[in-house]
């Protein structure tokens, strides 16, 4: 591939000219062919891309890390570093090779540049800064410029907030990197994260969060310069100044365009300039810089960083000479920065080293050794001694790294576990191992450990894009900006069975009926843009369960009332309404849940309209005798029933027999049949229907009654099957009559059960004569032997001594001589109302 039978074609421009597209066209119109790129992360891009078009077994990929070389392989997509020399092709492209000029890396480009060439066809793809260069180098050479298919524009500062979306924020340190990550997160939802320390897969993974516009933003350092091809609009710099190795220089204009064109693809135009972080309005651009990227004009560069291929393992120090050969072409320059040259410098200086690397093959051992990449970042002094205990192994006993020895590293490496920068440093030291095992006389099982350490590497890889989304993108905070933004278009919704809300696959509440909870999580200001994505998108869901809700069965629905109040109307056991008070307790108001308040009219009349129509019946099941009653009492019934009606509706049903005494002496033998035949019974101490003592017809009693009374609180009804209860002092005394229940001192008994133990008692005295209760009784009413006697004083007996005091009796206490009617004189006001009345 040294040969120069071939055209050499020098493409030259700037960011998005086109220029790898080409590349890759031209290639494939060839019977094979070979790329070399400045990143494996590039190469693996085009290689997916060229394997669409020729086939997977037709391409090959080959970088330090990964070969993917099927048999018959007629097209390479490589790292400059990797590109095999040997190989004979009808087409080679070189991409970026402005790279040249780098301190660390520039020679290897310039290598290629120089001496690998195609049969047919070489391309030289790169920034017009190196044209002098290759016009001084390659004087055969045609040049080609290309202009940039899009407008790039410098813009005043942006704030953080005011950021637009598909923008790239550039930083130059993985502090400032995170910090502006998180900033993003809290204000717009999230960023991806791109940095030069993260692993290929890392980076294709965050790459692929930004692109699919799951995000709208991107954190990145300088590495976004190099040829990574992304949807941003512009891109903001967050400082204009970097730590290069030795010390913090300001950019370059031609570093600083590298990375502004970014902005723009095709013929989109992109924007650029300063990032306002703080009060300031950021790092500002010089006046000439900005005329210089908007324009595309940088100084040339005047010289290629070059270093001789041609080495002499004669011994160590013969070597070290020949890498410190100077060019002879003044467009050449030597540069000592390599961290492989400095580390083999450094090893010079171990006697042992000296020793074993005493002939030309483990002089070659050593040197290949010293191309370990150092992808910890370690430093040269680190390094050089992780390469020298590699070297000892290669130079003793089998002549390969003990397998012990990297099972041991390699397990070590295979833990998920950890923060950001600890899986980093993981998948920097897994990338070391893979090298290794792409070097066939290494290990003994080279094949095994490069399956295995890319594994591992992957797996940390997916590990790290996982802890990098968890911590910088706030998925549902970022489909909420989507979705606010969203024009004509909106995200796929889903509501799941238990009521989730999910818009573009991120949970943003819970739907229960027509009311709509934010999720508890939510931040304050994030909630706001959940209710307002809600009213958004689940305005047709809300309608179409008030059609449900209006043809829903009586079985949907039912009535919640344990004390709260007002007493709500369950809809499958979501609040669709509630009872406020109406003009007497059995005709209180049907209400609307507020939750239903944004419904169309139509629909609120249909649902309100269901509502009564149920609990209209609900009312009929529960309470009909009442009502029944009620509607058999006519205006011809005697005054006395009408007004013990009214009374017993008041009360729903029970009533204290006491206050009634003037109503009751008044009632006809007509009234008490018609009393008897609506189920109406008058006991020794109430007056009620027995049939609405069971606990669903009390539960519905004592709701209307809160409503109709208005109290803000009020205790659970009584527990089923209970026949006494406690007395709470601070509950009122009307609720354990309408419950059905005697308040007598401190229990509370049931008032049917009262009056079954007054029939009993009657059937065992014997007149006014002292008798023994039965045991049983105390037993039936559940209560204690005190209150007990409490209720034998309340019904009118009182205990006495018998047998010397040894035991107790009751009998009843005397009772009050009824007042004697005096008639009223014929002359009397009194008689004469009487006579109208008759009258």
């Amino acid at each position: 591939m040294s040969g120069t039978d071939g055209s050499v074609t020098a493409v030259l421009g700037p960011t998005n000219t086109g220029k790898t597209h080409l590349a890759v066209t031209r290639m494939c119109a060839h019977s094979s062919g070979m790329i070399g790129f400045p990143l494996r992360l590039l190469a693996r891009e085009v290689y997916d891309r060229v394997v669409q078009i020729k086939g997977a077994s037709q391409v090959a990929l080959v970088t330090g890390e990964e070969k993917i070389v099927p048999e018959g392989a007629r097209y390479f997509l490589c790292t400059a570093e990797s590109m095999p020399m040997d190989r004979d092709v009808a087409f080679v492209a070189l991409d970026e090779a402005q790279l040249g000029a780098d301190a660390e890396r520039g020679h290897v480009f310039t290598d290629r540049l120089l001496h690998v060439r195609g049969r047919d066809e070489t391309m030289i793809l790169g920034a017009d800064t190196i044209r002098p260069v290759v016009r001084a180098l390659l004087p055969d050479a045609e040049i080609v410029g290309r202009p940039r298919f899009s407008t790039l524009s410098h813009v005043g500062p942006k704030k953080l907030s005011r950021l637009p979306k598909r923008s790239a924020v550039v930083a130059f340190s993985a502090e400032d990197v995170y910090g502006l990550a998180e900033m993003i997160r809290r204000q717009k939802g999230g960023a991806a994260v791109v940095m030069g320390g993260l692993s290929p897969r890392t980076r294709n993974a965050q790459v692929e969060l930004y692109q699919s516009g799951e995000v709208d933003y991107l954190v990145a350092t300088d590495a976004i310069g190099m040829g990574l091809n992304m949807d941003i609009a512009h891109v903001a710099f967050a400082a204009l100044s970097k730590f290069d190795g030795k010390r913090v220089r300001r950019l370059r204009p031609a570093e600083m365009a590298q990375i502004a064109g970014r902005a723009g693809r095709y013929q989109t135009d992109g924007s650029f300039g300063p990032l306002a972080v703080a009060e300031d309005d950021g790092p500002a651009f010089e006046a000439a810089e900005v005329e210089a990227i908007e324009a595309h004009t940088f100084p040339a560069l005047d010289r290629l960083v070059w270093r001789n291929a041609r080495l002499d393992f004669g011994s160590l120090g013969r070597l070290i000479a020949s890498l410190g050969v100077r060019p002879e072409h003044a467009r050449l320059t030597r540069s000592d920065d390599e961290v492989d040259f400095q580390v083999l410098k450094r090893l010079a200086r171990e006697d042992w080293i000296v020793e074993r690397a005493n002939t030309p093959g483990r002089l070659q051992r050593l040197w290949a050794v010293c191309g370990l990449p150092d992808y910890r970042k370690t430093g040269p002094d680190m390094h050089a001694r992780f390469i020298a205990r590699i070297y000892g192994h290669l130079t003793e006993g089998s002549g390969r790294i003990p397998t012990d020895w990297v099972a041991g590293e390699v397990a070590r490496l295979d833990d998920v576990q950890g923060d950001i920068e600890v899986l980093a440093n993981r998948i920097a030291a897994a990338r070391t191992w893979t090298f290794a095992a792409h070097r066939p006389d290494w290990l003994v099982d080279p094949q095994h450990w490069a399956q295995r350490s890319r594994e591992i590497e992957d797996r940390l890889s997916d590990a790290l894009h996982q802890k990098l989304t968890q911590r910088f993108v706030d998925r549902r905070t970022s489909v909420l900006m989507r979705e606010l933004s969203a024009r004509g278009h909106l995200l796929p919704t889903e509501i799941d069975e238990d009521g989730a809300v999910v818009v573009g696959g991120e949970p943003i509440g819970r739907l229960t009926g027509f009311r709509f909870e934010t999720d508890p999580a939510a931040r304050a200001g994030e909630k706001r843009r959940l209710l307002a994505a809600a009213e958004r998108r689940l305005a047709g869901e809300m309608i179409r369960r008030a059609r449900q809700l209006a043809d829903c069965d009586d079985g949907a629905l039912a009535l919640d009332f344990n004390g709260s109040l007002p007493p709500r109307i369950l809809w499958n056991d979501a609040r669709v309404g509630y009872l406020a008070r109406g003009a007497d307790p059995l005709s209180p108001r049907v209400r609307l849940d507020r939750s239903l308040a944004d419904l169309d009219a139509a629909s609120r009349s249909g649902v309100s309209a269901r509502l009564e129509q149920w609990f209209a019946k609900r009312v009929e099941r529960y309470l009909g005798p009442l009502l029944r009653l009620r509607a058999r009492v006519d205006r011809d019934a005697s005054p006395a029933l009408r007004g013990l009606v009214v009374q017993l509706t008041q009360g729903l049903g029970c009533l204290a027999r006491a206050p009634t005494l003037p109503l009751l002496s008044d009632l006809g033998e007509a009234d008490n049949a018609l009393l008897y035949r609506s189920g109406v019974r008058i006991g020794a101490t109430h007056v009620y229907i027995p049939d609405l003592l069971r606990p669903e017809p009390t539960r519905w009693r004592l709701a209307l009654w809160a409503v109709s009374s208005g109290l803000e609180t009020a205790p659970p009804p009584p527990p089923p099957g209970r026949v006494s209860v406690p007395i709470d002092e601070n509950t009122p005394r009307a609720f354990y009559e309408v419950a059905g229940f005697w308040p007598i001192v401190t229990d509370a008994v049931r008032v049917d059960m009262v009056e079954r133990l007054v029939k009993a008692m009657h059937r065992q005295r014997r007149g006014a004569a002292p008798f023994v209760p039965d045991a049983m009784w105390m037993q039936s009413l559940g209560i204690s032997e005190k209150s007990f006697s409490q209720l034998m004083r309340a019904l009118g007996y009182r205990s006495v001594q018998q047998d010397g005091g040894a035991t107790f009796a009751w009998r009843g206490m005397p009772a009050r001589r009824a007042v004697r009617r005096i008639p009223a004189q014929s002359h009397s006001p009194f008689a004469v109302l009487a006579t109208m009345k008759k009258g």
